[in-house]
């Protein structure tokens, strides 16, 4: 028995808000009728808002491509262009695979769907992966240097409190004090570099609640005096289930060290947004929060941004190296990653943490 119409209609909206390409709807007068989230996503409008508004308004066109979006209503066939710049919302580029295909049925005027698949997505996912799977390795790394460096710790350690005891002079047990000294920072050192060494206890988060107690704990160290905080936060944003103690880590270490390199004085921008219909490595989810922390510095140089999360990776004299990779892994220990873009005048650390279910 075929499903009635109106079941179908559900069906297909279901199909189309679950896809990961943008699907935008178009009646003859390139108005837009209908825009899938993965379409919201891309241009930064909602469905409802961008309903019978020109496509010129969400993203500029080209002479071409307005030729080619005639040509597909005229000629009812469908155009596909592979690798396409374009520009949507004020001035994000974006590089697409696209596919123009016109719709007619008896009742309606002609219609064309646009398909635009970003090739800038897949490239990013495979570079969230590439740095996924680096973090995984390094931390097994590290987790099997540690063993084996902690076991001779503890008998240096030991050996040096029994030598103290026996050493009949307080000169002579100086040295046994810096053996001791230095064994127990090489010790912090080791475990610093292994994180916590418990599981995040998740419970309803609310993420400005987080940014603003890290924003009220650097802002009273010396070195903030002269920073300038810009905060755009986005008040919708629901909880998300997280271990607040560990995202305040987290993002401590990255603001702290957008401060070391101001040296002082300059500007820093939290902003909060969502993000839908989002993978993270290769786990989709329907619902992402993206956190912006952006610094107007001198940038991070060019041969130290590959490796900008592992440890003991840091371009100051006086830096240990393990700020960074720590909040990637406690980032990582909520589903989320942490990726950073730089260039003098302005480095970007963007945090991505899931807000609803896995897909």
């Amino acid at each position: 028995m075929p499903k009635p119409v109106q079941q179908i209609d559900n069906m297909q909206r279901t199909i189309l808000d679950n896809l990961s390409t943008a699907v935008v709807l178009l009646d003859h007068d390139l108005q837009v009728q209908y825009l899938n989230p993965a379409g919201e996503n891309l241009f930064h409008i909602s469905n409802k808002r961008a309903r019978n508004i020109s496509l010129g308004k969400i993203m500029f066109i080209t002479d071409s491509f307005m030729a080619r979006l005639h040509q597909t209503i005229n000629d009812q066939h469908p155009i596909a262009e592979h690798e396409v710049c374009f520009t949507v919302g004020i001035d994000k580029q974006v590089t697409v695979d696209y596919m123009i295909t016109p719709i007619q049925t008896p009742e309606q005027e002609p219609m064309i769907m646009l398909e635009l698949s970003q090739l800038d997505r897949h490239l990013r996912i495979a570079r969230e992966e590439k740095l996924l799977s680096e973090q995984n390795a390094t931390r097994n790394i590290i987790r099997g240097m540690a063993h084996e460096i902690k076991n001779p710790l503890g008998g240096i350690r030991g050996s040096a409190q029994l030598l103290e005891r026996e050493l009949p002079s307080d000169d002579l047990k100086e040295y046994t004090s810096i053996i001791i000294g230095e064994t127990d920072r090489l010790q912090t050192l080791v475990d610093r570099m292994l994180g916590p060494k418990s599981l995040p206890k998740k419970q309803p988060v609310n993420i400005h609640q987080v940014l603003e107690h890290v924003r009220q704990l650097v802002q009273a160290e010396e070195a903030a005096e002269h920073i300038y905080f810009n905060l755009d936060y986005d008040p919708s944003l629901p909880e998300l289930m997280a271990d607040g103690d560990l995202l305040i880590q987290a993002f401590f270490n990255i603001i702290r060290n957008a401060i070391a390199a101001l040296e002082g004085n300059g500007e820093i921008t939290i902003r909060t947004r969502p993000q839908r219909h989002f993978t993270i490595g290769h786990q989709h989810h329907r619902l992402v929060l993206q956190v912006d922390i952006i610094d107007n510095g001198p940038g991070i140089p060019d041969k130290l941004q590959e490796q900008i999360f592992f440890p003991m990776v840091t371009g100051r004299a006086d830096g240990t190296g393990l700020g960074l990779s720590i909040a990637q892994s406690l980032v990582n220990q909520h589903d989320g990653l942490i990726e950073m873009k730089s260039r003098p005048g302005k480095t970007r650390f963007t945090i991505f943490l899931p807000l609803g279910t896995q897909e």
